[in-house]
């Protein structure tokens, strides 16, 4: 695509400030956000304990860094305690990368870094510069990567965390937990008629103090959602129920966003436990999952969704 006239008026600023955002934030340097690990390293760490990434072949597309260079860098952070490897349930071939107790304890301490520096920064600012500045970042980032792969798509669109039923809850949420669980797992009209039932019970229920949901929203649309049931298990417990985002957001970061809503609000009501129920074998799930404090407690074989699946129970205590 031949750029526009536009397009050049903000050429040279884009590049003052790229260049300047990669000296400010370090990575001028052979270490990276308080750590003695280079920046592909440090990043390696936040996409896995982060980001839904668990292969070494996933890695090389995000890190956009070359198989070799990838496989150097593992071994490293393997023979440092940060990494083990696991055998894959998708595919023996595979082998699924995960953060030790070391690496999740490095992750934490990268992470704290990291926010100190943006809020830092955005404590210079008006209290309103902030949104613009994550927006625009977000989408030229979406398009540096676009322009790489060869993806002609359009960068990612804003999407806007919303609480509060909204019209359309039920079937919109239905529709996402279709598209997903029919493609990865094969669940066909037994498990929409149950999910169906459940999640119209819940609307009904929204109007609880104790429940809440939160929608992703593009453009008005219904992308994500995720609910808060503070009624059924009693005991001062909160159910996670119905986390779901649509195909084309899946590594956008919005389920992100969406659970860290949830369980700011199991937070603030002070529920002691906050409980979900999910399948073995969804691996990103449980990353995201255990990335804010969830922690396997149970495993159970069960054909209530009309096949043998093993159910798994997480819990994560108040935070």
């Amino acid at each position: 695509m031949m750029p526009t006239a536009e397009s050049r008026l903000y050429l040279q600023p884009i590049r003052d400030a790229s260049r300047h955002l990669v000296r400010e934030l370090g990575f001028m340097g052979s270490t990276l956000a308080g750590t003695d690990l280079p920046p592909s390293a440090v990043h390696a760490l936040i996409e896995i304990g982060d980001r839904q990434v668990d292969t070494a072949a996933q890695l090389c597309t995000v890190l956009n860094l070359e198989k070799s260079s990838v496989s150097r860098m593992l071994n490293k952070l393997i023979k440092a305690g940060e990494l083990v490897t696991q055998p894959s349930e998708r595919d023996a071939r595979e082998k699924i990368l995960r953060l030790t107790e070391q690496g999740r304890q490095t992750l934490a301490g990268i992470n704290r870094f990291a926010e100190r520096q943006v809020l830092n920064a955005l404590g210079t600012l008006p209290a309103a510069a902030g949104a613009g500045i994550a927006a625009g970042l977000q989408t030229y980032a979406a398009a540096l990567r676009a322009h790489r792969v060869g993806d002609g798509a359009l960068p990612v669109p804003e999407v806007e965390i919303a609480s509060g039923y909204r019209p359309g809850f039920v079937a919109r949420t239905l529709e996402m937990h279709m598209q997903y669980y029919s493609r990865t797992v094969g669940f066909g009209a037994f498990f929409e008629s149950t999910v169906g039932v459940a999640l119209a019970d819940l609307a009904g229920r929204l109007s609880h103090p104790l429940n809440e949901t939160w929608s992703a929203l593009s453009d008005g649309r219904i992308v994500g959602s995720v609910s808060i049931d503070g009624e059924s298990l009693g005991d001062n417990r909160a159910h996670l129920r119905a986390f779901i985002i649509d195909d084309s957001l899946r590594g956008s970061g919005v389920g992100r966003r969406l659970l860290n809503r949830a369980v700011a609000f199991c937070d603030k009501g002070g529920f002691r436990e906050t409980h979900l129920w999910t399948f073995k074998g969804l691996d990103a799930a449980r990353h995201l999952y255990e990335s804010v404090g969830f922690v396997l407690a149970e495993e159970q074989q069960g054909e209530q969704w009309g096949q043998p699946m093993t159910e798994q129970l997480f819990i994560r205590p108040q935070g």
